[in-house]
């Protein structure tokens, strides 16, 4: 197909296209003459990619192309997995917090305790070790208590996740998987618990029976 069509079929305009390909982020096509090159559906299949990590998973260009690197790459899916973790974790900043050492150890005894095989040094453990040292800053206790509450869930989620991409699938789809799965499963989670939040304080406190759940729940106003 030319690009006009690989533009129609994935609703990436072509000037957007043109830029995938002189950032590397998109493969070249098949010259068919010095100005022109046709495309195949592993365009079609990376441009849908690189558009969920855009547009949904929130990723920059530069972020985007570390993720593709790693989903080029002939390493192991664990290794991947921490190749993306590395590219969209935020910074993790409050190392300078008097609460750090504390948190810290927090987290190390909860992955001890659980026996998770993971990183007390990885992009992962520092953000979270810098929001329980914030919330220790904030006083709120209550909620840095959660911490070891929310664990159980958070492992069954992983194993659902690393079920879902590995049956049945070859390597390179479940590399694929794993990258998708950690980008756009955080935007899915973030969004479901929010979700869960409106109805878990509407039974909490009460709501009118009449009342707006568009406009009070976050939705366009006029």
């Amino acid at each position: 197909m030319r690009m006009a069509e690989l533009s129609r079929r994935t609703g990436v305009p072509v000037p957007t296209i043109k830029y995938y390909l002189r950032e590397g982020l998109l493969l070249p096509g098949e010259r068919t003459s010095p100005n022109q090159a046709i495309y195949d559906e592993t365009h079609i299949r990376r441009l849908r990619m690189i558009r969920a990590l855009t547009e949904v998973g929130g990723l920059s260009i530069a972020k985007v192309r570390d993720v593709l690197d790693a989903v080029d790459s002939p390493e192991i899916p664990f290794e991947v997995l921490g190749t993306v973790q590395h590219s969209i974790e935020p910074p993790s900043g409050g190392t300078g917090s008097e609460y750090w050492e504390t948190a810290r150890e927090r987290v190390a005894k909860l992955l001890l305790d659980r026996g998770w095989r993971a990183n007390i040094d990885g992009p992962p453990a520092k953000t979270l070790i810098a929001a329980l040292a914030s919330l220790y800053e904030l006083g709120r206790e209550d909620l840095a208590g959660l911490l070891e509450r929310y664990a159980p869930a958070a492992e069954k989620i992983a194993e659902f996740d690393v079920a879902a991409v590995t049956r049945d699938r070859g390597i390179e789809d479940t590399i694929e998987g794993v990258v998708i799965g950690t980008v756009l499963g955080d935007v899915m989670l973030g969004a479901l618990r929010r979700l869960a939040h409106q109805h878990a304080t509407a039974k909490a406190l009460g709501l009118p029976e009449n009342y707006d759940y568009e406009k009070g729940s976050g939705g366009e106003h006029e």
